[in-house]
């Protein structure tokens, strides 16, 4: 568990799980999560890869500048961190605006990373559907997962909704970081992204539509799609050690791709 400061004097906290020298991968969080955000996920992908996970400005345990920024420095900040544990390059999985901030990662630098997974991300542009507004304060609520996977494990929600409030977003800043998501599109630039893609996303989605689950892996060189039947915006919790067998395997399918 670290902190390091960024050139505008923000915070940023970061934790790091399994064997350091396994292949890297790097967790970014969507809208007003933290690192507790990928609590089901982490003991499966930790059991294999060297994980690193860090709050968002504004979310967790980071601190929220009084201005704020965007994509891009969301995406800087994120490669600070891999700068601050010595990592050149790793395997970059993002969920929903973590998505966002993963493309920019592999727009702007692809030669950190040793491949991409797009986790229930929006594809922005031409052919997206709209999204979902998070609620007021940002707070974890039902439409995040699948209706009846919500009907059906009330316990298992309200066990996550328990974790996700241990490091709340501050004050303002889901709705910052929705204002960020919403100006970004790389729509065009789609075609240029380089490294191996998994687009991966739950078909009871009701945050982002599947349907730019489509749209990005058909705009992606490459790219697999994977839907995942029945789940929902928060399948890495609905469905942790499936979806996370599936990075597993892709990640494995194209290990050692850099140098760390």
């Amino acid at each position: 568990m670290s902190r390091l400061v960024r050139p505008d004097g923000c915070r940023l906290y970061f934790e790091t799980h399994g064997d350091p020298d396994a292949e890297p991968i790097v967790l970014v969080e969507g809208i007003g999560g933290s690192v507790q955000t990928w609590g089901r996920a982490l003991p499966f992908l930790a059991s294999e890869l060297f994980v690193v996970a860090s709050d968002l400005r504004g979310n967790g345990r980071s601190d929220m500048p009084d201005r704020w920024t965007s994509i891009e420095t969301l995406a800087d900040d994120t490669l600070a961190v891999m700068d601050e544990i010595g990592l050149s390059s790793a395997h970059v999985y993002g969920v929903s605006l973590g998505g966002a901030i993963a493309i920019r990662i592999a727009l702007s630098a692809p030669e950190r990373v040793r491949s991409l997974v797009l986790g229930a991300t929006p594809a922005g542009g031409p052919g997206a559907t709209p999204l979902r507004s998070p609620s007021p304060k940002g707070a974890p609520h039902l439409s995040l997962y699948a209706p009846r996977f919500a009907a059906e494990h009330p316990g298992h929600v309200a066990e996550d909704l328990r974790a996700w409030r241990t490091n709340p977003p501050r004050r303002g800043a889901a709705r910052r970081q929705w204002e960020a998501l919403r100006r970004f599109d790389a729509h065009d630039r789609l075609p240029g992204i380089t490294v191996p893609t998994l687009v991966l996303h739950g078909t009871e989605d009701r945050v982002v539509d599947p349907e730019n689950a489509r749209v990005l892996a058909s705009r992606i060189p490459g790219a697999e799609l994977v839907l995942l039947e029945g789940a929902g915006h928060a399948y890495m919790s609905e469905r942790a050690e499936e979806a996370a067998a599936i990075v597993l395997d892709f990640v494995g399918r194209h290990a050692g791709g850099r140098d760390t």
